[in-house]
């Protein structure tokens, strides 16, 4: 199994680098116990002090002040490298768990899964694999020693028939195959017509069906999907309206964190202690 190595660099003014130890750890343990088991990925997240620091091998992934396009986050492949951008916010590392997880499964934006349109009309497709669109939104959310990470979903999410008690993401949020929650989005791929589908769910009226058309150009199925995300939400690539319910969240998590980092100084001290009187 090959290993698969993240790299978490912030280049933000807001952002100081000794935040990222602790995120780079949360995500650590998403990928080694939630995403690698169901997926079959092994991978590992480092904090670096730089991008000129990051060896060739990682994926990196750069926090930064402000982004060129209406995105939180995305990701991208130049010279056959991986790697993210992600815009600091008080929502910046659920954008860096997506981002994390996604590059992992399908580090270059073209793998697909076939299985039977959710669309009526078309039968079996091709759906683009990005493990975190159809259930990004806040509320579907979890924490890992304090720290807001992604839902994604699993391999059961391409099955045929769902089954009563059946888990197919890893908070339960999605609750069949192929399920859009509310704040996320779904694309494939027809291959009869080459057109490309999404179901997005940004707003109250429900999921709503989009026909994109053929991709055009070279670049990854990923790449150019994304642009038309940026087209139809301000929000874009994580899509999730700012409700307060999840307003509250987010503070909730932020209070958590605090409450974690005063207890892991707590232990800090008293270890540093012992470590005082054993090597006087």
């Amino acid at each position: 199994m090959r290993l698969q190595q993240i790299a978490l660099v912030t280049e933000s003014s807001r952002l100081p680098r000794a935040a990222m130890d602790s995120v780079a750890a949360a995500l650590q343990v998403q990928v080694l116990r939630d995403l690698g088991p169901a997926w079959g990925i092994t991978a590992t997240v480092d904090a670096f002090d730089s991008l000129e620091a990051v060896p060739p091998t990682y994926y990196p992934m750069v926090v930064l002040d402000d982004l060129p396009v209406s995105a939180a986050g995305i990701h991208l492949d130049q010279d056959f490298t991986p790697f993210a951008l992600v815009e600091f916010s008080n929502r910046w590392t659920l954008t860096a768990s997506h981002e994390a997880l996604e590059m992992l499964v399908d580090p270059f934006g073209n793998r697909f899964q076939t299985a039977d349109s959710i669309k009526n009309d078309q039968g079996i497709v091709e759906y683009l694999v990005e493990v975190c669109d159809p259930s990004e939104a806040v509320a579907n959310s979890y924490r890992i020693n304090g720290v807001v990470v992604s839902d994604f979903y699993l391999p059961s999410f391409f099955e045929p028939v769902g089954v009563d008690g059946g888990r197919y993401s890893f908070t339960g949020a999605v609750k069949r195959p192929l399920q859009v929650v509310q704040g996320g989005y779904l694309s494939w791929r027809n291959p009869v017509t080459n057109d490309w589908w999404q179901q997005t769910w940004f707003d109250a009226n429900g999921p709503a069906f989009r026909n994109l058309g053929p991709l055009s150009g070279q670049e990854s199925p990923r790449r150019w999907l994304d642009r038309q995300i940026f087209e139809i939400h301000d929000q874009a690539v994580t899509g999730v309206p700012q409700h307060s319910e999840e307003h509250e969240l987010l503070v909730a998590a932020y209070a958590l964190a605090v409450r974690g980092s005063d207890s892991a100084s707590g232990h800090a001290r008293r270890l540093r202690h012992e470590i005082e009187a054993l090597t006087k």
